[in-house]
This record gives C-alpha cells, sequence and structure tokens, in this order.
C-alpha cells in the first residue's frame, strides 16, 4: 500500500495546481483501479499505483516531447527510478502505441520500454476509458464519444483513438468480464 500512497501523492503534487481537471481524473481513475482488487490480486496496488500516475506526462514540467504517455514514463524512470511494470504500464496505457504510431514516436517507445502485462494493461485501460475528464464513471463508448468530440477529425488525438477504440473497447469488456466471473 505504500506505492500507492507514494504515488498519490506525487500525482497530485504534478497535476493538481496546473492541471485540476487532469487531477480530477486521475482520482477517478484510480477510484476504478481500486474497484478492481478482487480481480488483480497480489497486483491491485501497482495497477492502483499506475492509475494515479498515469497522465502525469501531462505536467508541463515534465511534457518534453509532448506524448503524455512517454514523457511520464521517462520520469518516473529517470526521477523518481520507479518500479519498471509501473512504469511500463504509464507508457502503454490506453493503447499509447497507437498514437505513438501517429507521432512517429512508436521505435522510441519500444525500444525504451517493454510492454507490460496484457492483463494488467487491460485493468489500467478500463480505469482509464470509463473515468471522464472530471474524474465520473461513465461507459465506454460515452468516453471514446467525448474524447473524439474534443478533437477535430484531422487532429493525431482523434485518428488515433479512432483507430484504437476497438482495442480500448476490448479491454474494458474482458476486465468487465473478469468483473463477473468474481461476482
Amino acid at each position: 500500500m505504500g506505492h500507492v500512497h507514494w504515488a498519490r501523492d506525487l500525482a497530485r503534487e504534478l497535476l493538481e495546481g496546473p492541471l485540476p481537471r487532469r487531477w480530477a481524473h486521475s482520482q477517478g481513475v484510480a477510484e476504478r483501479a481500486w474497484s478492481l482488487r478482487a480481480v488483480l490480486g497480489e497486483h491491485a496496488d501497482l495497477v492502483e499505483s499506475s492509475a494515479w500516475l498515469h497522465d502525469i506526462g501531462y505536467t508541463p514540467d515534465l511534457a518534453t516531447t509532448g506524448f503524455h504517455p512517454l514523457d511520464g514514463a521517462r520520469y518516473l524512470r529517470d526521477v523518481q527510478e520507479a518500479d519498471e511494470t509501473l512504469v511500463s504500464l504509464v507508457a502503454y496505457h490506453s493503447c499509447a502505441v497507437v498514437e505513438a504510431e501517429e507521432r512517429g514516436l512508436v521505435d522510441v517507445l519500444k525500444g525504451e520500454f517493454a510492454p507490460p502485462r496484457d492483463d494488467l494493461l487491460d485493468a489500467l485501460t478500463y480505469s482509464d476509458m470509463t473515468t471522464g475528464p472530471d474524474g465520473n464513471h461513465l461507459a465506454v463508448e460515452r468516453r471514446l464519444s467525448e474524447i473524439l468530440n474534443r478533437y477535430p477529425p484531422e487532429h493525431l488525438v482523434h485518428r488515433s483513438i479512432s483507430r484504437s477504440s476497438p482495442l480500448l473497447t476490448a479491454s474494458v469488456r474482458s476486465v468487465q468480464q473478469r468483473l463477473a466471473e468474481v461476482g
């Protein structure tokens, strides 16, 4: 549990002042991740910690490439010397590899960070893709629609989300199935 408190405090420090809405989103994502403890077992704290930290790369002081999964993961690896799996979850969260392709950074992402286990990545993706920008919980379809509506069709985020929507939805459905199985 110590890692969860560290992750929450670090996310608060980096997001609350400069990006209060992103901080609200991160709180909601972490709450969602916490709700998965029954299916995550010994990995529950790891996924919850990654949920707190998944968007720290948006922080202006950390945004060097403009690609928040990469910027956040580099900070966690290089400055915080965080757990390798935690860093990997941040680097790859919510189909980041698709946006990395759009940005011409896929070789950089894959060269610096190994992909995490699919089940852990699905859990983080579920938590992110069922939480709105203000921390409210919503269906994956509404979340995807909300993101697409924020960006014009020619924007790389819109293109990335359009391309990755089936994968994001599949990750959410996979976790929902696991939750149903444990009751």
